[in-house]
């Protein structure tokens, strides 16, 4: 097999060979058709994420076909097309996976962390990490689905938003451009919020019903000006761009936060009195996945990708890291 392993913080990233892995039990092996390429693979690259072993192969955006499956598996079969996203396994017995909390796993595993990831052409996973790929979606589309995807989505639909409230997106980007996609296929009035007029005609395009223009605009006041947002789905990780937005919701709206903005957020205490809250939301087990793609399937949401071989990874991260792909990097072994 051929993959792309970290074998120290911030060194070359470049293709060697292995023995090709046979599944344990519980595990499945796969044949990697394409894996995407995630702005926190550098947890990875860097060597910053604790408790990182390495050599370690990133990548958590995995979609290929069971090649094999190891002792006890049941449920998977030679052939079968499979997707593997952030989460990587869980402990079933702990009392967060008793009551089917499987993210919150006291033992959970993570794709490319815990384990070996997908910038590869072969992997070995627990059978329970894996989420089952509908026809009529390409591998390489189907990769960054269970990873923004799946976040945008299972967020969106958890919100408590109902059909015809007004959902505002923050950021038109790699979370974003499906955020955007995602409420305008629930139904919500939907509105984009990107700085500057460039990102208008790309964000209507995608179904958004208005767009705000945050560096000519106060966040909040315009969107006040159109009765405020129930939910704001905040996917850019910018701190200042995030709590701007804050007094832009209703009475108990909800500032739902996926991009991870390295700073604090500034919230007025006096504007949580209205029943406003703040809230963040990880991305998703297998069984979420599968509803994303499935989704996605029926209502034509797809991520904008580009592609790149196995050998180009670490130029793919770099332009992930400078925000100069549009919108999703995909390996294609």
């Amino acid at each position: 097999m051929k993959c792309v392993p970290v074998t120290s913080a911030n060194g070359p990233l470049e293709v060697v060979e292995r023995e090709k892995p046979t599944p344990g039990p519980g595990q499945i092996g796969i044949n990697i058709e394409a894996c995407g390429v995630c702005h926190s693979d550098v947890f990875v690259t860097s060597g910053g994420f604790e408790g990182l072993e390495l050599p370690r192969v990133p990548g958590h955006e995995i979609a290929g076909r069971v090649d094999a499956v190891g002792e006890g598996v049941t449920a998977w079969r030679v052939g079968d097309r499979v997707g593997v996203g952030w989460h990587g396994g869980h402990c079933f017995k702990c009392d967060a996976c008793r009551t089917g909390d499987f993210l919150n796993c006291a033992e959970a595993k993570i794709t490319g962390i815990s384990h070996d990831g997908g910038w590869a052409d072969y992997v070995t996973v627990p059978w329970e990490s894996a989420a089952r790929i509908p026809e009529g979606l390409p591998a390489e589309d189907a990769g960054p689905l269970l990873c923004a995807g799946v976040t945008t989505y299972n967020s969106l639909r958890h919100s408590g938003a109902r059909s015809g409230d007004t959902v505002a997106v923050l950021g038109v980007g790699g979370l974003g451009h499906l955020g955007v996609q995602y409420a305008r296929q629930m139904g919500f009035h939907t509105v984009a919020l990107s700085r500057g007029p460039g990102k208008e005609l790309l964000a209507k395009e995608l179904g958004a019903h208005r767009y705000i223009d945050t560096a000519a605009n106060d966040a909040a006041e315009a969107l006040q000006a159109i009765g405020g947002a129930d939910v704001v789905l905040a996917t850019a990780p910018n701190a200042k761009a995030i709590s701007a937005t804050f007094g832009g919701l209703k009475a108990r709206g909800k500032l739902i936060v996926v991009g991870a903005a390295p700073d604090p957020l500034e919230i007025p205490a006096f504007d949580l009195l209205s029943g406003r809250t703040v809230a963040g939301w990880p991305s998703g087990s297998a069984i979420d996945s599968e509803a994303t793609m499935q989704f996605s399937v029926l209502t034509g949401v797809r991520p904008r990708i580009e592609k790149f071989p196995l050998a180009q990874a670490g130029e793919a991260l770099a332009k992930v890291l400078s925000n100069d792909v549009r919108f999703r990097a995909v390996l294609v072994p």
